[in-house]
């Protein structure tokens, strides 16, 4: 199988190349060499998909059987890749996003959801991120019409993680000493890890087409961990003394601790913009072959790479649009939190970890 990745080199297009290589396939990679390198096995070349030439000499380095797309955004680049390479490969996998979705996170979310209706011939900053992509799908399709895989992935965790999500939680927990996070332990989560969407993917792109339209909304299995889970690999994984002290919503909130950025994955109970954020469905791809490991297993790999060489500086070096911002409440509001929390329980408040 000869696998062209466009990225190839960050995060989910790294999980695409390395499970390729693996699979003995030959895999290309095309990318402009700004971010790292580029993962064993794979051949090279550099390139801006902006360019014509650089898409024409793309082309003509083929053919492909397969393409995979990780990093397109604006619908006329993406429609412009794609028709470049609609001659030379054979099938195109799309890795867009769940956000083509607007009602999500409010409500509940499967492939039959509202859609935000995009256009394909949308340029740069004419619309909002899931607008976009969801342009950038009909890009793809009409260069490639009935040769595509669409996958629309929810949070994404797993080694080489750039979001500041899963990697700033295993920071804080690496600090040890009492821990403040948002109880209670068993609420929801569903996240899926980089190299299970890559498998997913390419398992797709080996076998015959499963449907006539080929989106598969990829959040993780229902029962792959809660948040209880996650925190407590955290703790585990980074071999620390950390404390986790449950805490009410509200007390973070009396903090002005903003939800999701300076404690990711969190969003106070009560909020209707955010009430669905843990029920979007993977039925679909489930039943197509997803194979979604323990978030545990997910979280302990992410830290192994996290605290290995390079690591923490590949984490939260600037990238995209993340620049230097560094999630994470403040250790002045961590403190507070705590205070109220204590103070609460000693009134006879309760806990929303009543265990020991």
């Amino acid at each position: 199988m000869r696998l062209l990745v466009i990225g190839g080199s960050v995060f989910v297009g790294r999980a695409f190349a390395e499970e390729g290589v693996r699979r003995g396939w030959a895999v290309t990679v095309f990318n402009r060499g700004h971010s790292q390198d580029d993962p064993q096995g794979v051949r090279s070349l550099r390139g801006d998909r902006t360019r014509d030439e650089d898409l024409a000499a793309l082309a003509a380095a083929g053919p492909y059987d397969a393409v995979v797309d990780v990093c397109g955004y604006v619908p006329t680049e993406v429609g412009r890749s794609a028709a470049a390479l609609a001659g030379s490969a054979g099938a195109y996998l799309f890795v867009s996003t769940i956000n083509v979705y607007p009602d999500y996170p409010a409500l509940p979310t499967d492939e039959s959801s509202r859609r935000h209706g995009g256009r394909a011939d949308a340029g740069e900053g004419e619309g909002e991120y899931g607008w976009l992509k969801d342009g950038c799908e009909l890009a793809v399709r009409a260069a490639f019409p009935g040769r595509v895989v669409v996958l629309q992935p929810g949070q994404i965790t797993g080694p080489h993680d750039r979001a500041r999500r899963a990697t700033a939680w295993l920071r804080r927990a690496a600090q040890g000493g009492r821990m403040a996070v948002p109880g209670p332990r068993d609420r929801a989560l569903r996240v899926v890890d980089a190299r299970d969407l890559a498998v997913f993917g390419l398992d797709l792109l080996a076998g015959e087409p499963r449907d006539e339209v080929e989106d598969y909304l990829v959040v993780g299995a229902p029962d792959n961990g809660s948040w209880g889970d996650f925190l407590d690999a955290c703790v585990e994984a980074t071999g620390s003394t950390a404390e986790l002290t449950y805490v009410d919503d509200a007390h973070f909130v009396d903090q002005a601790v903003e939800p999701w950025t300076a404690l990711p994955f969190w969003v106070p109970a009560g909020r209707e913009e955010f009430a669905a954020v843990w029920d979007a469905s993977s039925a679909k791809a489930l039943a197509a072959g997803l194979r979604s490991r323990p978030v545990a297993d997910s979280v302990r790999a992410t830290a192994e790479w996290l605290f290995g060489p390079g690591g923490q500086e590949e984490a939260f070096e600037d990238y995209r649009h993340f620049g230097t911002w560094t999630p994470f409440m403040t250790a002045e509001q961590e403190a507070a939190v705590l205070a109220a929390h204590d103070a609460s329980v000693a009134q006879g408040g309760s806990s929303p970890d009543p265990r020991p």
